[in-house]
């Protein structure tokens, strides 16, 4: 007697069935955050940088003296990874920690000389990919898709507060 084996569904391309415009938006959009994920990576790896990493000196650039925790909400990472992030970048002399002047527990975080230089190397190196998001998109569309992003976010932060 043979035994017969039961056919398993072809899984589709990405770009294909529910992989592509019929998928679940929810999906499509960590299937489009995935592929941006690895495409950074890769970009910041001749750099010797983590993507974490990028963001929280990114973010440290943008805002000067934020404490660990104000830097782990705006990098979207838990307190405990940003410490371990902060120490590291701290170690490497990209970052300086001081004092807060008037809350003594509370440590400000600057970035070095050094740490621009590494953050300016990192923006040279994913500059291609960033520019490769939006080569499909005239500036109108563009601001739709920057719109929508930012509405979803403000919309589960007022969610959650």
């Amino acid at each position: 007697m043979q035994i017969s084996r039961k056919t398993r569904p072809s899984i589709p391309a990405i770009g294909e069935g529910k992989r592509g415009v019929d998928g679940h938006i929810g999906y499509l959009l960590r299937q489009a955050h995935s592929a941006h994920r690895i495409r950074m990576e890769k970009a910041l790896a001749e750099t010797g940088m983590t993507l974490p990493q990028f963001s929280v000196l990114t973010m440290i650039a943008a805002y000067p003296g934020a404490s660990g925790a104000a830097l782990a909400q705006l990098s979207l990472l838990t307190p405990q990874t940003m410490s371990v992030i902060v120490a590291n970048l701290e170690k490497a002399r990209l970052i300086e920690r001081r004092a807060h002047p008037e809350h003594g527990r509370i440590q400000e975080v600057l970035m070095t000389a050094l740490g621009n230089d590494v953050l300016d190397r990192c923006r040279q190196a994913v500059a291609p990919v960033e520019a490769a998001l939006l080569a499909r998109m005239t500036p109108e569309e563009e601001a739709v898709v920057r719109r929508w992003l930012v509405n979803i976010a403000v919309d589960v932060g007022q969610e959650i507060r």
